[in-house]
């Protein structure tokens, strides 16, 4: 039984300017819990509807099932006035009823009237009151203590099965955690093998949970090892793939490095520069996300460590901290080399691009490609023919041109040298001959020179003189002054069909040997994280255990 206080409204003396709040929190703190019966207490001289206990008692037990009202100082109602609807629960319902009592006022309490005194006094009292005489089991302090005995009796019934499972649960909990510590050791040869057991026990559980051996396997999630192994598939690999490999190479970088690469002549063929320098740069940009897979590794094997800490472990506090501060450091000591390690993997793709490689493309391949390529685009295309005198003669010449220079380049890319016994040049193939026009074929009639630049030679009048010295110069006429280049250059807007398959041989040549890096590299960096890092971890955590904590120990 707790008595408590009733709520100060105003701060008296030293009493805190917040005591109502106090005392109101430390009511409620009671009177909260299911089993706990209430008992309000209101003085009959004031208003029922105002009584601080009922308005405590419907916030702890809204529905009245566990509150008992006491209506004390029926003594001392005015008169004409009487507690019986109060007592009948006509004005504020409860299930448990109320109760009517008088007490020992202050005076008698000074008088020294004794407890039989007063409870003859209150029988009294009750007898010369007729409105109390149908009242008579709801009023006086033996009928409240009759009634409490047979609530307390009923709540006690109703309360103690569950109290008692739940006694008996906490028990087995507390008796199976206690067990789970093992026995205490005093000799420091025990305190040595329960330290190697705990170790043992520790390395196992994690090694278990990386190979998916672990005897909790959780129904709801991915853990353990199954993360590690989705991190490579369905993360790395998966992000691989979805990479463009011309991604950020616009046709102008390729047509500009293309350019730059064959220096002041026009080349006869695709030069192999430009594309190893591209492709080197699409290769760098493989050495991030392989660096964030080891370290995503690197954060699962962190977080495993941590659900490998035993509950017998509670025991030492001091060691688990330890053996989290050892693992931790051997992960991050693992994640260097294996970081190392892909660093080193790009870097060898990039030193050695292998044009040999049987799934690269090859040149005469990527050719005929190229020519599909551009032949549906003009097809497919609604932009009329910027040139109307091409007739086929000229497009099986172009193309006859273009494969001459693929196999020029191949033979030349591999060491060989070509064929001189090369049939020389007709005139129908010749880009200046009938129905030639202006076409170009890939830079060779810059070497070879075309039938109507032989002829304008012999029949322009004024080439003559250009061979001969000039012996006078008319210097009325003004000077022509050239333009400055530019700081920057860029190749010129308009593209010709020369560049355009060019361009679209090295986007070709380029998606064809990144696919070859991009396996490799699926294939070699889970390889080596998972021997520099996982399985590292898995082979030298219990040795690093004892080499780090046993001996400190001892």
């Amino acid at each position: 039984m707790v008595d408590l206080p009733g709520i100060t409204k105003v701060p008296v003396g030293d009493q805190p300017t917040d005591i109502e709040a106090r005392i109101r929190t430390m009511i409620l703190s009671y009177i909260k819990h299911e089993t706990c019966i209430i008992l309000a207490v209101t003085p009959a001289n004031s208003d029922l509807a105002n009584s601080d206990a009922l308005q405590m008692a419907r916030i702890a037990d809204p529905d009245g099932s566990r509150t008992i009202g006491v209506i004390t100082k029926l003594d001392i109602m005015d008169r004409g006035t009487d507690a019986k609807n109060f007592l009948l629960g006509n004005v504020i319902p409860l299930r448990l009823g109320y109760v009517g009592v008088v007490n020992r006022s202050q005076q008698d309490i000074l008088n020294k009237c004794s407890i039989k005194e007063a409870l003859a006094y209150e029988e009294n009292f009750f007898r010369s009151r007729p409105v109390y005489h149908s009242l008579a089991d709801r009023c006086g302090v033996p009928q409240l203590a009759k009634k409490l005995n047979q609530i307390l009796v009923q709540h006690i019934r109703a309360v103690l099965p569950g109290l008692k499972a739940r006694i008996s649960a906490q028990l087995v909990a507390v008796a199976k955690e206690h067990a789970s510590y093992g026995e205490i050791t005093e000799s420091k040869a025990g305190q040595g093998a329960l330290l190697l057991s705990i170790l043992a026990k520790y390395s196992e559980a994690f090694s278990s949970m990386v190979e998916g051996k672990n005897e909790e396997v959780s129904t709801s999630e991915l853990s353990g090892g199954a993360r590690i192994h989705y991190i490579f598939q369905s993360i790395f690999v998966k992000s691989l793939e979805e990479v463009d490999p011309c991604d950020g190479l616009t046709d102008e970088d390729i047509r500009t490095a293309i350019q730059n690469a064959t220096g002041l002549k026009s080349a006869l063929f695709v030069p192999e520069v430009p594309f190893e320098v591209l492709v080197r740069r699409q290769i760098a940009r493989l050495l991030d996300p392989s660096l964030q897979c080891a370290r995503f590794i690197y954060d699962e094997l962190v977080k495993m460590s941590h659900r490998c800490m035993s509950r017998e472990l509670q025991r030492f506090p001091f060691l688990r901290r330890k053996m989290d501060e050892v693992i931790g450091n051997f992960l991050r000591e693992g994640l260097e080399p294996s970081e190392t390690m892909i660093g080193h993997i790009i870097e060898m793709e990039m030193d050695y691009i292998n044009t040999s490689h049987p799934n690269f493309i090859g040149g005469s391949k990527a050719v005929e490609l190229a020519q599909q390529q551009i032949r549906s685009s003009r097809s497919s295309a609604s932009i009329p023919r910027m040139k109307e005198g091409l007739d086929n003669d000229k497009l099986q010449a172009s193309e006859r041109t273009v494969k001459s220079r693929a196999i020029l380049a191949r033979s030349g890319a591999n060491g060989f040298v070509p064929d001189q016994s090369v049939r020389p040049v007709t005139e129908t193939e010749r880009p200046g001959s009938a129905g030639g026009g202006t076409g170009t074929s890939w830079g060779i009639s810059s070497i070879f020179g075309s039938s109507d630049n032989r002829s304008s030679i012999k029949e322009n009048p004024t080439s003559k003189s250009h061979a001969e010295p000039i012996h006078s110069i008319d210097h009325s006429l003004s000077t022509i002054q050239l333009n400055e280049p530019p700081s920057v250059l860029r190749p010129s807007e308009n593209h010709s069909e020369q560049e355009a398959i060019e361009i679209s041989i090295t986007k070709l040549l380029l998606r064809s040997y990144y696919d070859i890096v991009r396996k490799n590299i699926e294939d070699s960096v889970p390889k080596a994280i998972m021997h520099f890092l996982v399985n590292h971890t898995k082979r030298e955590l219990h040795n690093v255990f004892i080499r780090k904590l046993y001996r400190y120990n001892n």
